[in-house]
């Protein structure tokens, strides 16, 4: 078999120039669309992934506890220190 693929005749040069260089166009022409609907693909995932963050920032605003007021002094006496314990 190894035999015959040797003996085979190339294509001659002038002919097969063509047939290379529209082998190349069509590899670059797909490696350019891979990479524009990867981009694009890239692109939406950013986006989706940045309104995620935006969501989740706002439902743990929502979720926090409001800080509570500090107590006015003058409305509530603290207790004695001082005072002995009732028996």
């Amino acid at each position: 078999m190894t035999g015959f693929v040797l003996a085979a005749p190339a294509l001659p040069l002038h002919s097969a120039g063509k047939y290379v260089a529209g082998a190349y166009i069509v590899f670059v022409t797909l490696v350019l669309v891979y990479v524009a609907i990867m981009a694009t693909r890239l692109r939406r995932t950013e986006r989706e992934l940045a309104q995620l963050r935006r969501d989740v920032a706002a439902a743990r605003d929502e979720a926090a506890p409001e800080p509570d007021p500090e107590p006015d002094p003058e409305s509530e006496p603290e207790p004695d220190r001082d005072a002995e314990p009732v028996p």
